[in-house]
């Protein structure tokens, strides 16, 4: 008797089982069937923003849905982040997931409301934006070298902006004082705007910035000595690397992708990153990504969530060497 109520709980399970595959699959068949809501938990206007926006318009074409863009500023990304995390996992609540809150936050704060390897679907990797050497025009520094040697030879004089403690500009200039051996000065901002407009007037000796510095590099305003990516930018073709300026693994790029909730059916995230993918590979989108100095991504949920899970290990570590900690 004992043994055949077994199986019958087991029937039973696997039953449930192809019941909720099913219903799953029928679910991505008709998915989506209304508006969907993409949370970006930044400002409008900043990178992840823009990269947001026009992705959210291309991709929606292809679903046949809009995606709405819902900004939930502060905290680093961590406001915006938490308040994606608490959503229905129906596949009708995204995330612009991005480097801060999904990587680096979890190293820089003592305490966060979201899990961002346990909380979240990864979809696909989108898009970075490599941190960028520059200086003031008018300054003496022609070459990376030419910085590596002045703060070599004065430790301790050279400034460094960025748009606050624990920015991408920061981490990006704690990897290039490590790895030059340099002792340089951070001089943190309330935001990217006024970091970047005190270096274009000469204040600060230098910034590890994103690509938000292009319209200075191009006015006139900076000039860039050297791209903190594995290979040169197009925006900026001229530029060395950091390892070709004799400064190897000096990788810093702010990096932005999509997912969803812990929960999401798979075949919805299955078809989401076969749309995303087609979107990536599509001569507009690369285009005006291209524009704003963009390294188009693409791959499988896998693929992104390997790579999160890399970047953040890496900058565990970067954290670590700063010695920064925020409540």
């Amino acid at each position: 008797m004992m043994m055949k109520k077994m199986h019958a709980l087991v029937v039973a399970a696997v039953m449930l089982g192809a019941q909720a595959t099913g219903f799953a699959q029928d679910a991505a068949t008709t998915y989506p069937n209304q508006p969907i809501k993409l949370m970006v938990p930044w400002p409008p206007g900043g990178g992840v923003d823009t990269t947001a926006r026009i992705l959210s318009d291309m991709l929606g074409h292809r679903l046949g849905r809009p995606l709405v863009i819902d900004n939930r500023g502060g905290a680093g990304g961590n406001i915006g982040t938490e308040v994606a995390a608490r959503q229905k996992a129906d596949g009708y609540n995204l995330l612009m997931s991005s480097i801060s809150p999904n990587a680096v936050n979890i190293s820089l704060y003592g305490k966060l409301g979201f899990d961002p390897v346990e909380d979240f679907e990864p979809i696909i990797y989108v898009s970075a934006v490599p941190n960028i050497l520059v200086v003031p025009a008018d300054s003496p520094f022609k070459t990376a070298q030419d910085v590596i040697d002045a703060a070599r030879a004065n430790p301790g004089k050279l400034n460094y902006a960025s748009g606050g403690i624990g920015s991408s500009q920061h981490l990006a200039a704690v990897q290039f004082s490590v790895a030059a051996k340099i002792d340089i000065v951070h001089v943190p901002y309330k935001g990217t705007a006024p970091a970047e407009s005190d270096l274009a007037a000469g204040h600060v000796s230098l910034m590890l910035d994103t690509t938000t510095c292009l319209p200075f590099i191009a006015g006139g305003k900076m000039r860039a000595l050297a791209v903190a990516s594995k290979k040169r930018n197009p925006a900026l073709p001229d530029v060395p690397t950091f390892d070709e300026v004799g400064l190897p693994g000096v990788y810093a790029s702010s990096w932005y992708g999509l997912s969803a909730p812990a929960g999401t059916p798979k075949p919805i995230i299955a078809k989401l990153n076969a749309e995303a993918n087609a979107v990536l590979q599509s001569p507009e989108f690369q285009k005006r990504m291209l524009a704003f100095g963009a390294e188009v991504g693409g791959g499988t949920p896998e693929d992104y969530g390997r790579f999160m899970a890399s970047e953040t290990r890496r900058y565990a570590e970067i954290v670590r060497i700063s010695g920064v900690k925020l409540d």
